[in-house]
């Protein structure tokens, strides 16, 4: 059975894209826990990280930066940080989180709650700062 994530990336269900590519997908997480909190995947569908081929993690953490670079110039903050939890869905997935502090990656937290209006608009925002070879 397909992932949500595979979902997302067939288009098969819509998403808050940031950039794309033939291999990797970014996108707004729907449960974010900062506005700006961005989910990439490689399109392949992989359960763990650690099990993509070594050129595929590579370019999974290189696509993941030009994102976050992106993300930074869009969100005041004062870093991005980067995630691998990967238990709650079983598709290899990193979390770019604009923060301020490390109690702002706390994914224990109540996730915010954001408009349809909102989410297109950070998105439509980090998307302008995404380098034009990235897409």
């Amino acid at each position: 059975m397909s992932s949500i994530f595979s979902k997302i990336a067939s288009n098969q269900i819509p998403s808050y894209k940031i950039a794309e590519n033939k291999n990797y997908l970014a996108f707004l997480d729907v449960f974010p826990l900062k506005k700006g909190h961005v989910l990439v995947i490689p399109k392949k569908e992989v359960d763990y990280i650690f099990d993509l081929e070594s050129e595929e993690y590579l370019g999974l953490m290189k696509f993941s930066r030009e994102v976050a670079l992106a993300i930074k110039k869009t969100v005041t903050c004062k870093r991005i940080s980067m995630h691998v939890i990967g238990l709650e869905v079983p598709h290899a997935h990193v979390h770019l989180i604009p923060i301020n502090t490390t109690s702002d990656a706390d994914f224990s937290k109540e996730k915010l709650k954001l408009t349809h209006q909102e989410f297109e608009q950070i998105a439509s925002a980090i998307r302008l700062n995404i380098p034009s070879n990235s897409n």
